[in-house]
């Protein structure tokens, strides 16, 4: 019945009001495009595919600039892209559909899993594992994705299982691979196959993902046709090739590599219950609590972590993501019938920065120009220094910490600040920035921001007077004394 009324209404439009709505679908898209290209531009991404689900269906795939530089390759809706730790997030879906099997509870303790573990690791629970909760030492040395000992997989674990705990458990969050490889053998052997064959029987067929499957999970270790290359800012601040070998035994961590559309097909999966029920579905976005009562993620944004996905809980907009590689995200807007995925070839560009930047063209009180993200006070501060102009800045701020009694935060007002760095509006962010300083006079960061900003604009007087406050403040400012012999010799 409801078909036939929006039939009925169809045929009663005018072909010029028709035209017009198609007109304005397209216009919109065009709109994103145009964001996301100015985007990579600003970030120094050489390529990018992206996917939007809305209302339980693909709206938009798209596909932006080279999958690989040196020779000339563009990006396709086909092209699989390395997604790093968003691997996490099938292992998350893994744990949860063996719970559905009666073979675990995430609240079991891993000790009923696997024998001869250390005595210090026996009572940790699966949930910890997968919220980087455990308190286990870390297998990494610290450098990128290296193993200890020497970087050989069996000497790596067997000295990780001597390491005392780094924390009481679940009384902090901090990003730790060794509970992940804890949980590939818990999958190992309740599955009654590896990891690897789990995922792909379980998952990647069932939504199907043909290319995420052909690409396994050996990253860039294999040839693996129509890849995307990954690159990294270099030293001297260009693009550079990365290279990354994964272990196998690492494979439950990272290794993947997929499409923006598959990403998309398997959001659906999750929607459509094809891979869990919506109860499991809870289950496995519900962020761990540390006996604290609170939640602990990444940072203030991505405040908590859940089952292999970071969680961002907010009054307004609530969302379930993950990321990999600081290159990709993936973000679920559960309230909003909203999904989007960004894939890039660059590590450090950050789409979870800017992906409640395109959900703004579907609610645009989440674009940035509107205040989005901001807290009262800064909301305030923004709107008065947009209406009465930046060179005002301090001059609006006075007024309001005096007729409204507001209060500020520096840590806000230095973010705002590089918003406007990122656009390459420097005499903009140069007033925020001056202003933190005013309000903030005894914080070493206010200085080196307005520093680099003073640097960038060529005011090398002004840049070098900032970073000596810096070191007034911070005699053992690495970063400031750096800048300051770089100064000094041009």
């Amino acid at each position: 019945m409801h078909k036939n009324i929006i039939t009925r209404k169809i045929n009663k439009l005018s072909l010029t009001a028709f035209l017009l709505i198609a007109w304005t679908s397209t216009a919109f898209a065009d709109q994103i495009d145009d964001f996301l290209v100015k985007t990579m531009k600003e970030k120094n991404i050489p390529g990018l595919q992206l996917a939007i689900v809305k209302d339980h269906k693909i709206v938009k795939t798209a596909h932006y600039g080279l999958s690989n530089i040196q020779h000339q390759v563009q990006v396709t809706d086909n092209t699989p892209f390395p997604i790093f730790s968003m691997t996490k997030a099938f292992t998350g879906v893994a744990i949860m559909q063996l719970a559905a099997e009666n073979k675990l509870a995430v609240s079991d303790k891993i000790s009923k899993h696997l024998a001869n573990l250390p005595k210090a690791w026996q009572d940790l629970t699966i949930r910890q594992l997968l919220s980087h909760t455990s308190g286990l030492p870390k297998i990494l040395n610290g450098h990128g994705v290296d193993l200890i000992a020497n970087g050989q997989p069996d000497p790596a674990w067997q000295k990780v299982l001597t390491l005392p705990m780094r924390f009481k458990t679940n009384t902090q969050f901090e990003y730790n691979q060794t509970g992940y490889i804890l949980l590939g053998k818990i999958i190992d052997k309740l599955s009654g196959q590896p990891f690897v064959d789990h995922i792909q029987q379980n998952q990647l067929k069932e939504v199907p993902m043909p290319i995420t499957l052909a690409a396994g999970f050996a990253h860039t270790q294999k040839i693996i046709p129509h890849q995307a290359q990954p690159y990294v800012t270099g030293a001297s601040g260009k693009l550079e090739n990365l290279q990354i070998t994964f272990d196998p035994f690492f494979r439950t961590a990272a290794g993947m590599s997929a499409t923006a559309s598959e990403l998309a097909q398997f959001i659906l999966a999750l929607q459509q219950e094809k891979l869990l029920t919506q109860q499991q579905l809870d289950t496995l976005w519900t962020p761990n609590i540390l006996t604290n009562g609170k939640t602990a993620g990444f940072n203030d944004f991505e405040n908590g972590y859940a089952l292999g996905w970071q969680t961002i809980s907010r009054n307004q907009h609530p969302a379930i993501s993950a990321s990999g590689g600081n290159a990709n995200s993936m973000v679920i807007y559960p309230n909003d019938d909203l999904a989007i995925v960004v894939l890039t070839n660059k590590l450090g560009s950050l789409p979870i920065n800017f992906i409640d930047e395109i959900a703004g063209f579907y609610f645009p009180e989440m674009k940035a120009e509107n205040g989005w993200g901001m807290s009262k006070a800064l909301f305030s501060l923004y709107q008065s220094i947009k209406a009465k102009g930046f060179t005002q800045a301090i001059a609006v701020a006075k007024q309001l910490q005096q007729k409204q009694g507001l209060t500020f935060d520096v840590a806000k007002i230095n973010t705002l600040g590089y918003r406007y760095v990122f656009k390459k509006q420097l005499e903009k962010a140069l007033e925020i920035f001056k202003l933190n300083v005013y309000l903030f006079p005894e914080n070493a960061n206010t200085y080196d921001s307005l520093g680099e900003t003073y640097a960038a604009l060529g005011n090398k007087k002004k840049a070098i007077e900032n970073y000596q406050k810096v070191l007034e403040l911070l005699p053992d400012n690495t970063h400031a004394t750096k800048q300051l012999e770089m100064l000094m010799a041009q």
